[in-house]
């Protein structure tokens, strides 16, 4: 047992002489490569979108609540670009290339770039985006399955962010739609005194 052992060592060390330009990619890799590769350039241009959908809400965001959300805008794109930035890096791990292409950008997107009118249209369009990124990661990560741990690891980590992002985005909206509820209550019983 030990000697079979050992001889597995001297094989998997023959394996990585064999390839070294190869860097990470080993003859142990079991993933379908080409379709491993679109799937983290579709999950690159989805991070890329999101990051500037939340950076113009983040310039965008205005009204007496929209200080706190403006910052909680601006440490989402911030999440979402270093996303963007460790997919990228795994793409080129894997011998492939980060499509940083801004002509089909919003086509290989899994979500949209969708601007909304105020701060509440901003919120749901955020919200929307990350269950779209919630949905379509968590398929990568079953179809990586065992074929490609890293890669897994890499998007579950980013998975378990964009459902936190989510939850973020349901309280700002319950925020937002007290306050506004509030101020609207206000105005009523005030003018009632009058």
């Amino acid at each position: 047992m030990a000697g079979q052992f050992l001889s597995d060592i001297q094989e998997i060390r023959r394996r990585a002489r064999e390839h070294i330009e190869r860097g990470a990619l080993t003859e142990g890799y079991k993933a379908d490569r080409q379709t491993v590769l679109r799937l983290l350039n579709e999950a690159l241009a989805t991070e890329i979108v999101c990051t500037l959908r939340y950076k113009r809400h983040y310039y965008m965001a205005r009204g007496l609540t929209s200080l706190s959300i403006a910052e909680e805008f601006l440490e989402h794109a911030n999440d979402e670009q270093d996303h963007a930035d460790r997919i990228a890096e795994r793409i080129a791990e894997l011998e492939g290339e980060p499509d940083y292409d801004p002509a089909s950008l919003a086509t290989r997107s899994h979500s949209e770039y969708a601007e909304g009118d105020d701060i509440m249209d901003m919120l749901k369009e955020d919200l929307v985006a990350e269950r779209i990124a919630i949905e379509s990661y968590a398929e990568i990560v079953r179809f990586l399955g065992e074929d490609d741990p890293t890669s897994r690891r890499l998007m579950e980590d980013i998975l378990a962010k964009e459902e936190e992002h989510a939850n973020d985005l349901v309280d700002l909206i319950t925020r937002v739609h007290h306050h506004v509820a509030g101020t609207d209550g206000t105005k009523h019983r005030r003018k009632a005194h009058h």
